[in-house]
Protein backbone atom coordinates (compact mmCIF):
# COMPACT_ATOMS: atom_id res chain seq x y z
CA UNK A 1 0.00 0.00 0.00
CA UNK A 2 1.61 2.96 -1.00
CA UNK A 3 2.46 5.77 1.61
CA UNK A 4 0.40 9.25 2.09
CA UNK A 5 1.92 12.57 0.97
CA UNK A 6 0.51 13.68 4.45
CA UNK A 7 3.68 15.58 4.98
CA UNK A 8 3.55 17.12 1.53
CA UNK A 9 -0.43 17.99 1.87
CA UNK A 10 0.57 19.65 5.44
CA UNK A 11 3.62 21.64 3.71
CA UNK A 12 1.71 23.04 1.03
CA UNK A 13 -0.91 23.93 2.94
CA UNK A 14 1.21 25.84 4.94
CA UNK A 15 2.82 27.66 2.00
CA UNK A 16 -0.33 28.68 0.81
CA UNK A 17 -1.47 29.98 4.16
CA UNK A 18 2.35 31.64 5.11
CA UNK A 19 1.77 33.44 1.00
CA UNK A 20 -1.48 34.37 1.14
CA UNK A 21 -1.75 35.64 4.93
CA UNK A 22 1.53 37.12 4.90
CA UNK A 23 0.23 40.54 6.27
CA UNK A 24 -2.14 39.32 8.72
CA UNK A 25 0.84 37.08 10.48
CA UNK A 26 2.75 40.38 10.02
CA UNK A 27 0.02 42.57 11.72
CA UNK A 28 -0.25 39.20 14.93
CA UNK A 29 3.80 39.69 14.99
CA UNK A 30 3.62 43.31 15.52
CA UNK A 31 0.75 43.13 17.90
CA UNK A 32 2.04 40.58 20.41
CA UNK A 33 5.72 41.61 20.31
CA UNK A 34 4.22 44.98 21.73
CA UNK A 35 2.44 43.63 24.33
CA UNK A 36 5.51 41.44 25.56
CA UNK A 37 8.09 44.68 24.82
CA UNK A 38 5.68 46.94 27.19
CA UNK A 39 5.07 44.77 29.61
CA UNK A 40 8.44 44.04 30.12
CA UNK A 41 9.46 47.24 29.92
CA UNK A 42 7.26 48.27 32.78
CA UNK A 43 8.36 45.47 34.96
CA UNK A 44 12.17 46.73 34.19
CA UNK A 45 11.16 50.37 34.59
CA UNK A 46 10.67 49.50 38.55
CA UNK A 47 13.45 49.33 40.72
CA UNK A 48 14.04 45.88 41.88
CA UNK A 49 13.42 46.14 45.63
CA UNK A 50 10.27 48.21 44.59
CA UNK A 51 8.52 45.53 42.25
CA UNK A 52 9.55 43.18 45.01
CA UNK A 53 7.95 44.87 47.60
CA UNK A 54 5.06 45.68 45.24
CA UNK A 55 4.85 41.51 44.64
CA UNK A 56 4.96 40.77 48.54
CA UNK A 57 2.53 42.59 49.14
CA UNK A 58 0.32 41.39 46.30
CA UNK A 59 0.87 38.27 47.90
CA UNK A 60 0.16 39.10 51.30
CA UNK A 61 -3.19 40.59 50.03
CA UNK A 62 -3.88 37.14 48.31
CA UNK A 63 -2.39 35.34 50.88
CA UNK A 64 -0.73 35.18 54.33
CA UNK A 65 2.41 36.37 55.82
CA UNK A 66 4.46 32.96 54.79
CA UNK A 67 3.23 33.84 51.42
CA UNK A 68 4.56 37.31 51.47
CA UNK A 69 7.63 36.03 52.82
CA UNK A 70 8.31 33.28 50.58
CA UNK A 71 7.53 36.12 47.81
CA UNK A 72 9.98 38.30 49.07
CA UNK A 73 13.23 35.72 49.61
CA UNK A 74 12.65 33.92 46.60
CA UNK A 75 12.41 37.16 44.23
CA UNK A 76 15.74 38.40 46.35
CA UNK A 77 17.41 35.11 45.83
CA UNK A 78 16.79 35.66 42.45
CA UNK A 79 18.13 38.86 41.78
CA UNK A 80 21.16 37.90 44.14
CA UNK A 81 21.79 35.16 41.36
CA UNK A 82 21.73 37.57 38.36
CA UNK A 83 18.80 35.93 36.81
CA UNK A 84 16.36 39.44 37.39
CA UNK A 85 16.36 40.96 34.06
CA UNK A 86 15.40 37.47 32.81
CA UNK A 87 13.21 36.37 34.94
CA UNK A 88 11.47 39.56 34.35
CA UNK A 89 11.95 38.65 30.31
CA UNK A 90 10.09 35.29 31.06
CA UNK A 91 7.02 37.07 33.28
CA UNK A 92 6.25 39.54 30.22
CA UNK A 93 6.12 36.46 28.02
CA UNK A 94 3.74 34.29 30.50
CA UNK A 95 1.90 37.03 30.82
CA UNK A 96 1.41 38.03 27.42
CA UNK A 97 0.80 34.40 26.43
CA UNK A 98 -2.01 34.01 29.48
CA UNK A 99 -3.86 37.45 28.47
CA UNK A 100 -3.98 36.04 24.82
CA UNK A 101 -5.35 32.31 25.86
CA UNK A 102 -7.84 34.18 28.17
CA UNK A 103 -9.05 36.31 25.62
CA UNK A 104 -8.89 33.09 23.43
CA UNK A 105 -10.23 30.48 25.85
CA UNK A 106 -12.92 32.10 27.33
CA UNK A 107 -15.35 32.88 24.72
CA UNK A 108 -14.49 29.39 23.34
CA UNK A 109 -15.57 28.11 26.60
CA UNK A 110 -18.47 30.00 26.39
CA UNK A 111 -19.57 28.94 23.12
CA UNK A 112 -19.01 25.30 23.85
CA UNK A 113 -21.32 25.63 26.91
CA UNK A 114 -24.37 27.05 25.21
CA UNK A 115 -23.98 24.63 22.15
CA UNK A 116 -23.65 21.25 21.95
CA UNK A 117 -22.59 21.39 18.48
CA UNK A 118 -19.84 23.95 19.14
CA UNK A 119 -18.62 21.46 21.77
CA UNK A 120 -18.02 18.85 19.55
CA UNK A 121 -16.37 20.75 16.93
CA UNK A 122 -13.78 22.14 19.85
CA UNK A 123 -13.40 19.55 21.70
CA UNK A 124 -11.54 17.28 19.87
CA UNK A 125 -9.77 20.31 18.60
CA UNK A 126 -8.33 20.55 22.42
CA UNK A 127 -7.76 16.64 22.64
CA UNK A 128 -5.55 16.91 19.43
CA UNK A 129 -3.85 20.33 21.05
CA UNK A 130 -2.92 18.77 24.32
CA UNK A 131 -2.02 15.34 22.90
CA UNK A 132 0.17 16.98 19.85
CA UNK A 133 4.42 17.38 20.90
CA UNK A 134 4.74 21.15 22.13
CA UNK A 135 8.16 20.88 19.63
CA UNK A 136 6.18 20.26 16.33
CA UNK A 137 4.22 23.66 17.14
CA UNK A 138 7.29 25.39 16.73
CA UNK A 139 7.81 24.87 13.02
CA UNK A 140 4.51 26.20 12.15
CA UNK A 141 5.05 29.49 14.14
CA UNK A 142 8.74 29.80 12.88
CA UNK A 143 7.59 29.33 9.43
CA UNK A 144 4.57 32.01 9.73
CA UNK A 145 6.41 34.39 12.49
CA UNK A 146 10.24 33.62 12.20
CA UNK A 147 12.40 33.84 15.33
CA UNK A 148 12.26 35.35 18.25
CA UNK A 149 9.84 35.55 21.23
CA UNK A 150 6.68 35.57 18.68
CA UNK A 151 6.30 32.29 17.66
CA UNK A 152 7.48 31.46 21.36
CA UNK A 153 4.24 33.11 22.53
CA UNK A 154 2.33 31.37 19.60
CA UNK A 155 3.49 28.04 20.45
CA UNK A 156 2.74 28.68 24.06
CA UNK A 157 -1.01 30.02 23.37
CA UNK A 158 -1.68 26.79 21.67
CA UNK A 159 -0.17 24.41 24.43
CA UNK A 160 -1.61 26.22 27.08
CA UNK A 161 -4.96 27.54 25.94
CA UNK A 162 -6.56 23.97 26.21
CA UNK A 163 -7.21 23.92 30.20
CA UNK A 164 -9.27 27.74 29.74
CA UNK A 165 -12.02 26.72 26.87
CA UNK A 166 -12.37 23.13 28.81
CA UNK A 167 -13.45 24.58 32.95
CA UNK A 168 -15.02 27.59 31.51
CA UNK A 169 -17.13 25.36 29.76
CA UNK A 170 -17.30 22.91 32.61
CA UNK A 171 -17.82 25.64 35.13
CA UNK A 172 -20.70 27.02 33.17
CA UNK A 173 -22.51 24.09 32.75
CA UNK A 174 -22.27 23.08 36.39
CA UNK A 175 -24.46 26.09 37.23
CA UNK A 176 -27.42 24.72 38.50
CA UNK A 177 -30.16 24.38 36.48
CA UNK A 178 -32.99 25.29 38.81
CA UNK A 179 -31.23 28.85 38.84
CA UNK A 180 -30.95 29.16 35.34
CA UNK A 181 -34.73 28.41 35.13
CA UNK A 182 -35.62 31.29 37.42
CA UNK A 183 -33.59 33.73 36.13
CA UNK A 184 -35.54 32.66 32.40
CA UNK A 185 -38.86 33.02 34.48
CA UNK A 186 -37.98 36.23 35.05
CA UNK A 187 -37.39 37.67 31.74
CA UNK A 188 -33.69 37.63 31.60
CA UNK A 189 -32.04 38.18 28.14
CA UNK A 190 -29.41 35.33 27.66
CA UNK A 191 -26.96 37.83 28.13
CA UNK A 192 -27.94 38.97 31.11
CA UNK A 193 -28.45 35.48 32.31
CA UNK A 194 -24.90 35.06 30.79
CA UNK A 195 -22.91 37.92 32.72
CA UNK A 196 -25.04 37.76 35.74
CA UNK A 197 -26.03 34.72 36.68
CA UNK A 198 -23.91 31.81 34.95
CA UNK A 199 -20.02 33.24 34.55
CA UNK A 200 -20.06 35.35 38.38
CA UNK A 201 -21.08 31.47 39.24
CA UNK A 202 -18.42 29.74 37.31
CA UNK A 203 -16.09 32.11 37.85
CA UNK A 204 -13.74 29.74 40.43
CA UNK A 205 -13.93 26.81 37.77
CA UNK A 206 -12.72 29.92 35.21
CA UNK A 207 -9.69 31.04 37.29
CA UNK A 208 -9.15 27.18 38.18
CA UNK A 209 -8.60 26.93 34.15
CA UNK A 210 -6.67 30.11 34.01
CA UNK A 211 -4.17 28.78 36.95
CA UNK A 212 -3.20 25.97 34.72
CA UNK A 213 -2.87 27.77 31.57
CA UNK A 214 -0.15 29.83 33.23
CA UNK A 215 1.60 27.03 34.62
CA UNK A 216 1.48 25.05 31.14
CA UNK A 217 2.48 29.01 29.44
CA UNK A 218 5.30 28.77 32.22
CA UNK A 219 6.88 24.96 30.69
CA UNK A 220 7.05 25.97 27.97
CA UNK A 221 9.71 29.27 28.15
CA UNK A 222 12.52 26.64 27.94
CA UNK A 223 10.99 24.78 24.24
CA UNK A 224 10.47 28.67 23.54
CA UNK A 225 14.10 29.72 23.89
CA UNK A 226 14.98 27.27 21.33
CA UNK A 227 13.68 29.58 18.56
CA UNK A 228 14.84 32.55 20.08
CA UNK A 229 12.40 33.65 22.58
CA UNK A 230 14.71 35.37 25.46
CA UNK A 231 14.19 34.97 28.79
CA UNK A 232 15.14 32.50 31.63
CA UNK A 233 14.73 29.76 29.22
CA UNK A 234 17.34 30.23 27.18
CA UNK A 235 20.08 30.23 30.60
CA UNK A 236 18.32 27.12 30.80
CA UNK A 237 18.82 25.65 27.46
CA UNK A 238 22.46 27.37 27.29
CA UNK A 239 23.34 25.36 30.15
CA UNK A 240 21.94 22.17 29.06
CA UNK A 241 24.11 22.49 25.68
CA UNK A 242 26.99 23.12 27.25
CA UNK A 243 26.98 21.05 29.91
CA UNK A 244 27.01 23.92 32.65
CA UNK A 245 25.10 21.63 35.98
CA UNK A 246 25.26 24.74 38.67
CA UNK A 247 24.15 27.06 36.36
CA UNK A 248 21.07 25.01 35.08
CA UNK A 249 20.29 24.48 38.63
CA UNK A 250 20.13 28.05 39.48
CA UNK A 251 18.28 28.90 36.42
CA UNK A 252 15.85 25.87 36.72
CA UNK A 253 15.80 27.43 40.73
CA UNK A 254 14.47 30.65 38.91
CA UNK A 255 11.65 29.22 36.72
CA UNK A 256 10.48 27.18 40.01
CA UNK A 257 10.11 30.40 42.52
CA UNK A 258 8.40 32.47 39.68
CA UNK A 259 6.11 29.44 39.12
CA UNK A 260 5.45 28.75 42.89
CA UNK A 261 4.36 32.67 43.08
CA UNK A 262 2.31 32.30 40.12
CA UNK A 263 0.23 29.36 40.99
CA UNK A 264 -0.13 30.71 44.94
CA UNK A 265 -1.09 33.95 43.73
CA UNK A 266 -3.81 32.64 41.08
CA UNK A 267 -4.75 29.77 43.32
CA UNK A 268 -5.87 32.45 46.36
CA UNK A 269 -7.53 34.26 43.92
CA UNK A 270 -9.65 31.21 43.16
CA UNK A 271 -10.38 30.62 47.11
CA UNK A 272 -11.43 34.74 47.20
CA UNK A 273 -14.04 33.79 44.54
CA UNK A 274 -15.59 30.83 45.88
CA UNK A 275 -15.44 32.27 49.55
CA UNK A 276 -17.61 35.14 47.64
CA UNK A 277 -19.51 32.61 45.77
CA UNK A 278 -20.65 30.93 49.25
CA UNK A 279 -21.32 34.02 50.66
Amino acid sequence: MPKLPLDEWVEKIVDALESGLSPLFHVISVCIEGIVNGIADAFHALPVLVFIVLAAALAYYLGKWKFAAFTAIGLLLIDNLGYWEHTVDTLALVLTAAILSIVIGVPLGIACAQSDRARGVITPLLDFMQTMPAFVYLIPAVSFFGLGVVPGVIASVIFAVPPTIRLTNLGIRQVPGDLVEAADAFGSTSRQKLFKLQIPLALPSIMTGINQTIMLSLSMVVIASMIGAQGIGADVYGAVTQVKTGEGFEAGLAIVVLAIVLDRMTQNIVKRKRRGSDV
